[in-house]
């Protein structure tokens, strides 16, 4: 039976921000949008219940060995919206009931699955009531972490992943036809056609290609679509890379490989560090301390490319204490600069405005920025300190921010552009 993790509290993360759109407008034969239903799947320890682990905070099992899971994980995470949130705010309902996409992890699949190999059917039947697939794909190198192949070749899995979902689908097709020729014995010409549709399909499959990759009319594609194949599917790849990758994936050439079979399927590719996302969302780490080592990692990494192989291991510190001094240098650059900045700009809105509502909303967006709160957070600037406490602290905050509401200043013939 699927372990129900239910309505989970945790809102969709970042692989949910870049595959909703996608979802949406690939899948509109499917229905509602808020009964889609996802199937993590790929081969044994790639990372699947790891990355379920980073979407729903369900924390089911993602240990080191292979079928790790075996019973299928469910986990319905809500989307955010916008629009909803607006509507809700506006109109106070007592109730607000966002749009949910069901995530079900399933088993990893082996070479053989078709016949019964591993967890074999019951793979295959728990992927064929999803609405799509989401295909976890190990990019990364790690000699710590088991692989059932025994090495990493992105490529090489996704084959066999393939391989076992179209020797499944021919065996339907197969099964298609023998009723498609039996019913046309009764003189309904329908089959006939129908059956020919198929027996085409089945030479395309036999080759070791997707039914979604197979070209036909709509009202033919509308036709196969009837028998639920698994390669006809929609197909999501998760390209799961190391720490140091995940920044800039087109340096890991087993991504750009994995990127170039997705382009050529029309399908989508998303690069992402489950482990690290799992990790953010278990609370392991704050953001800025996941952000930060990465950040790291990636700096190690680029500086180790610099490294003569020759050097002894004094000589190795010395060179990557020399590339973390510049950076520290060039940190305290940007700092200053962003400092003379601040400065600035707090003279023209202390010349132009005072202490009026428009230094206000300026101190506000500070304190509330994406940039600036961090900056300020870290590094110090008195005026600001100063307005903070000076026009939201003892200024009579709660009255201000009501008469902003009231009159917004950003709007009216007297804001001025800066």
């Amino acid at each position: 039976m699927p372990v129900k993790i239910g309505a989970l509290g945790k809102n969709w993360c970042g692989i949910g921000a870049e595959t909703i759109p996608y979802v949406k407008n690939n899948l509109e034969n499917k229905g509602d949008f808020e009964n889609m239903k996802l199937g993590i799947v790929g081969l044994p320890n790639v990372g699947k219940s790891t990355l379920f682990n980073a979407i729903t905070n369900a924390g089911v099992p993602a240990d080191n060995y292979a079928f790790c899971t075996i019973d299928p994980n469910v986990g319905v995470v809500s989307v955010p919206d916008e629009r909803l949130t607006w509507l809700a705010e506006l109109h106070q309902p007592k109730k607000v009931t966002p749009a949910v996409i069901e995530f079900v992890d399933i088993a990893g699949l082996v070479k053989g699955a078709s016949k019964g190999e591993g967890l074999g059917n019951k793979f295959l039947s728990n992927i064929r009531t999803t609405d799509a697939i989401v295909h976890v794909v190990r990019c990364f190198e790690d000699a710590n972490v088991t692989h059932v192949e025994g090495s990493t070749d992105p490529l090489r899995d996704i084959d066999i992943i393939n391989l076992e979902l179209v020797m499944a689908d021919i065996e339907m097709v197969e099964r298609r036809i023998d009723k498609c020729q039996k019913a046309a014995k009764g003189g309904d010409k329908r089959f006939l056609k129908e059956a020919e549709l198929f027996t085409d399909l089945l030479a395309h499959l036999n080759q070791g290609k997707l039914a979604r990759t197979f070209e036909c009319s709509e009202e033919d594609m509308a036709l196969i679509a009837t028998s639920d194949l698994l390669t006809l599917k929609k197909t999501i790849y998760v390209a799961n890379l190391a720490e140091n990758e995940v920044n800039d994936p087109e340096s890991s050439r087993h991504y750009l490989a994995v990127k170039q079979l997705a382009d050529a399927e029309g399908s989508q590719i998303i690069p992402i560090c489950a482990k690290l996302e799992a990790d953010k969302t278990a609370g392991a780490l704050l953001p800025d301390e996941a952000a930060a080592r990465t950040r790291t990692l990636a700096l190690l990494e680029e500086w180790s490319r610099h490294l003569d192989s020759a050097l002894d291991a004094d000589d190795a510190f010395d060179t990557v204490r020399g590339a973390f001094n510049a950076q520290v240098r060039h940190r305290e650059e940007a700092v200053s600069t962003a400092g003379d900045a601040l400065e600035c700009a707090f003279d023209f809105m202390e010349q132009a405005f005072e202490d009026g509502q428009e230094m206000v909303v300026f101190v506000n967006e500070l304190a509330l920025g994406p940039d600036s709160a961090p900056f300020l957070a870290e590094n110090e600037c008195e005026r600001f300190e100063q307005y903070s406490e000076k026009l939201l602290l003892h200024g009579g905050e709660d009255e201000l921010l009501a008469e902003l509401q009231l009159d917004d200043v950003r709007g009216t013939e007297h804001s001025v552009e800066f």
